[in-house]
């Protein structure tokens, strides 16, 4: 199963109730925002789609074209044709902080939920006896944030290392948990000012995450990523504040 797949797994579930357009729309969104669907990857086919969103294909099919309105994507029909992905990644500045004030009190939350998940998600990942696919998608994950140089590039990337993680957990609502907190919190990220400083210390974070888990230390791993949220939220709070 490819990296795609995987990530794609993490953050696509069966949209519940009677709002089905509108949760494909909002999950494939976030899905191409967070980077699971990179500027100029195509989509999985609609059949594989609708089988992940448990929806009729007719009803993603409407899905698809509210996302084309947004200009997000572009579909070409026939052989060969498929639904291309145009978002190209938003670059972090401080012009979006204003928009985010509806949602403070909600993206606080957010930093508290984090603290809680991410590092449990990174203790379960170091405990599994991870296959070779596991791994490797992990140290894919690792290299592809530490060797972005672009800032919107670096901000996807960064986000699909946490999904990572946390498909290798294989828990279900653990995927959905760690997804809808990188969801929130790549809304925040691209809201402040790039500094080279802190993408340098987390990377090196990152680093020693992937370190922990690949060599089963669950201790450590859980200690990293409980600093790596500390900072992070050190600095959102003192930035978007």
């Amino acid at each position: 199963m490819s990296a795609t797949s995987v990530l794609s797994e993490s953050v696509l579930r069966p949209v519940r109730g009677h709002h089905a357009f509108e949760g494909c729309v909002e999950q494939l969104a976030t899905a191409i925002r967070l980077g699971v669907y990179p500027y100029g990857s195509t989509l999985p086919p609609e059949r594989d789609l609708a089988e992940l969103l448990g929806v009729s294909r007719a009803t993603l099919r409407e899905a698809i074209a509210a996302l084309r309105a947004a200009g997000l994507v572009t579909t070409t029909r026939g052989r060969g044709g498929g639904t291309v992905v145009r978002h190209r990644p938003k670059k972090p500045s401080s012009r979006g902080a204003r928009a985010l004030v509806p949602r403070s009190e909600h993206l606080r939350d957010t930093l508290v939920f984090r603290r809680v998940v991410e590092p449990g998600a990174c203790h379960i990942a170091a405990s599994r006896e991870l296959t070779t696919e596991q791994r490797a998608l992990l140290q894919t994950a690792h290299d592809e944030v530490a060797a972005a140089t672009d800032p919107g590039q670096h901000r996807q990337a960064d986000s699909r290392f946490h999904l990572a993680i946390a498909s290798v957990t294989q828990s279900p609502l653990t995927m959905r948990a760690v997804a809808s907190v990188q969801a929130d919190l790549h809304d925040m990220l691209v809201a402040i000012p790039v500094l080279d400083v802190n993408i340098a210390h987390s990377n090196a974070q990152h680093h020693a995450i992937v370190e922990a888990i690949l060599a089963g230390d669950a201790g450590r791993a859980r200690r990293v990523m409980e600093s790596h949220c500390d900072d992070t939220a050190a600095l959102l709070r003192g930035l978007l504040a």
